[in-house]
């Protein structure tokens, strides 16, 4: 990008993400931990039936486009219940999986999923903001299902200081959606999902409060070629992305220089 471009971008960005905190910031602190304590146990299920089984394929999908050598290490921020790790260590067993999430529930389940099927992933609660680990220490660093959640632009800063150089970033969301067709529809979508899916599993006070924030962090986010002009904007290279249709979800990837 050019200097005007980036100083466009960079200012677009920085308005965002104030807005982004001032909206949220009740909610990212204790209102979204309790929600994920709450359906920790069945998050996996219902994202799948949620999403009439995409979730699985995208996760799924994310992982083949990972570049993975062998005895790599790699940290996946935001981890859940472990989904990528588990599928990166299907695919090449010998690297050293680290999974840093919030949530002590989802970890939990997490790890319980890994252990089913043989494997070791090392757990790390703490925030994705501030990374315990020193810098350029970790090959591959990934992100699914979370930036919406996220102070996007210090998390994408703190992993590119945590990767090596050369190291790669691979990114996986929601996003938001490039008409505003599509994002009236996918919203209205959006909102019935998660209305739904809380009243069908009993969920508690906390994931009912947060229905509407579930939609409004998708319409307050970036859409796929803005993200990729952030990360441009951070400092990675060589990004490019891969976008479903209505731009409502992309995967994208960095390198750091």
């Amino acid at each position: 990008m050019n200097n005007s471009r980036v100083a466009e971008v960079a200012l677009d960005v920085s308005s965002r993400e104030r807005e982004r905190r001032y909206q949220f910031s009740v909610i990212w602190g204790d209102r979204l931990d309790a929600v994920f304590a709450d359906v920790a146990p069945y998050y996996d299920f219902a994202s799948n039936l949620a999403s009439l089984g995409l979730c699985n394929w995208w996760r799924r999908r994310f992982v083949s486009f990972i570049e993975v050598a062998p005895g790599a290490r790699v940290l996946d921020v935001c981890a859940g219940t472990n989904g990528v790790g588990i599928g990166l260590l299907q695919r090449q067993p010998d690297v050293r999986v680290f999974a840093l999430d919030r949530s002590e529930a989802m970890q939990a389940v997490g790890d319980a999923n890994a252990r089913a099927l043989g494997f070791h992933i090392e757990s790390i609660i703490n925030d994705a903001h501030k990374l315990p680990f020193p810098d350029d220490c970790f090959d591959v660093v990934t992100l699914q299902w979370a930036s919406r959640h996220l102070r996007v632009v210090d998390v994408f800063s703190e992993i590119k200081r945590v990767l090596k150089p050369g190291g790669r970033f691979y990114h996986c969301d929601m996003l938001r959606p490039e008409s505003k067709p599509v994002e009236v529809l996918y919203s209205a979508y959006l909102k019935a999902c998660v209305s739904i899916t809380a009243l069908v599993f009993r969920s508690g006070s906390d994931a009912w409060y947060c229905r509407d924030y579930f939609v409004r962090a998708i319409q307050m986010s970036y859409s796929a070629a803005e993200l990729t002009d952030l990360l441009r904007n951070i400092g990675f290279s060589e990004v490019s992305d891969r976008r479903a249709p209505g731009g409502i979800l992309a995967c994208h990837q960095a390198v750091k220089a």
